[in-house]
């Protein structure tokens, strides 16, 4: 069978032989038998678990490279008032331990109730959408963004 040991960086220049398309969830891995969106079959065997994000090259020991699409999902677009109030909601979404990915002027996180409940009493615009899936890392993940995202960390340690 065909193994993959290797990902390209989304950042780096690479002709695709194919993609294959999967949601959050099947992108978080380490070792699976995977088969790209036109057929070819193939063994993930990275050194340790991670996300492969929208845009990652899985290369092929045969050198091809499979491009990674992200699959929409149904999430939650979630939206302050101003962006003193969505910091305030994306607190509360983190104090929950929600997966979030964070933009510049809105939210969004998995599909919840609950959560739903608790963002609309703290008077969040809440609005159901189905979008490719890309959370923050964590504190302790390995995961960067460009322009368009950053992490919670970075924004409270430069109130001084």
């Amino acid at each position: 069978m065909i193994r993959a040991e290797t990902i390209r960086d989304r950042h780096e220049a690479f002709e695709a032989a194919d993609t294959i398309t999967l949601d959050e969830t099947q992108r978080h891995r380490r070792r699976m038998a995977m088969v790209s969106d036109n057929g070819i079959a193939f063994l993930l065997d990275l050194s340790g678990a991670r996300l492969l994000r929208e845009g990652d090259g899985v290369v092929l020991d045969d050198g091809r490279v499979v491009k990674v699409v992200a699959k929409p999902e149904p999430l939650y677009a979630v939206r302050g008032q101003n962006a003193a109030h969505l910091l305030t909601l994306a607190w509360h979404l983190g104090n929950r331990h929600q997966a979030a990915q964070i933009l510049s002027d809105h939210i969004l996180i998995r599909r919840e109730p609950v959560i739903r409940e608790m963002l609309q009493g703290l008077r969040a615009i809440v609005e159901e959408v189905d979008a490719p899936f890309d959370p923050e890392g964590g504190a302790y993940g390995h995961h960067s963004h460009g322009d368009e995202a950053r992490s919670l960390t970075a924004a409270h340690s430069h109130h001084g």
